[in-house]
């Protein structure tokens, strides 16, 4: 004869395997809904940003004293189980699906940087348009954490985007005198993109930097 505390027993494991079984089972999703809505910032007119920069302070570099990536926490979670890699990678793939976790598990995503299409997001890098290096050497090194945070992981910005991981690694901490996208159609965009960072965190640029800057703003005309 089965007891009512046993039958309870028996209830409570039938439950949590159905649970489990669930939960393994569960298929990719689409994107959570507040990811899935955002766009990729668009960035000033270069009439605009050529006005930003002339209103930023012209310095030599910072000393990297006491700089680490650590220094600017990222990525953290935006949305849910959504860190901000995530949400980027929802944001500019196409085709996004996602798991029960946000992991991107399909789609495919456009490489600005070098005008390449990737079919897997193990193939995609999330690039800070101002690196955290550079913005340590031009300013960073002076914020408290919280606002190397919110830099590191600026969604409301142009800030961030989802390019191939060899263009990133090819850039580096670089800034655009040192390094350009090989893809010349986008330095207008890219130009844009960085002078504004640069200003609305009230970060300095170098003359060479700038110089350069302005030349690929030239290239929106």
């Amino acid at each position: 004869m089965i007891t009512s505390r046993a039958r309870r027993r028996v209830a409570a494991v039938l439950g949590l395997a159905a649970a489990l079984a669930s939960f393994v089972a569960a298929p990719a999703v689409s994107a959570p809904s507040a990811a899935s809505h955002r766009v990729t910032p668009e960035p000033p007119a270069a009439d605009a940003v050529r006005a930003e920069l002339d209103g930023l302070k012209v310095e030599p570099p910072h000393s990297m004293s006491g700089y680490s990536r650590a220094r600017f926490p990222h990525w953290i979670k935006q949305y849910g189980e959504c860190d901000t890699r995530e949400v980027v990678l929802s944001r500019d793939g196409s085709g996004v699906t996602q798991d029960s976790m946000c992991r991107a598990v399909a789609g495919s995503w456009y490489s600005p940087y070098d005008d390449k299409t990737l079919d897997s997001a193990s193939k995609v890098d999330i690039d800070h348009m101002v690196p955290l290096a550079n913005a340590w050497r031009s300013g960073a090194d002076n914020w408290a954490t919280d606002r190397r945070k919110a830099f590191a992981n600026d969604l409301d910005n142009a800030q961030l985007y989802a390019v191939s991981a060899s263009s990133n690694r090819s850039k580096g901490d670089q800034s655009p005198d040192q390094w350009s996208p090989p893809n010349q159609d986008f330095w207008c965009v890219y130009s844009r993109s960085w002078g504004h960072i640069k200003s609305v965190y009230g970060l300095s640029v170098t003359q060479p930097e700038k110089d350069k800057l302005v030349a690929m703003l030239d290239t929106c005309d």
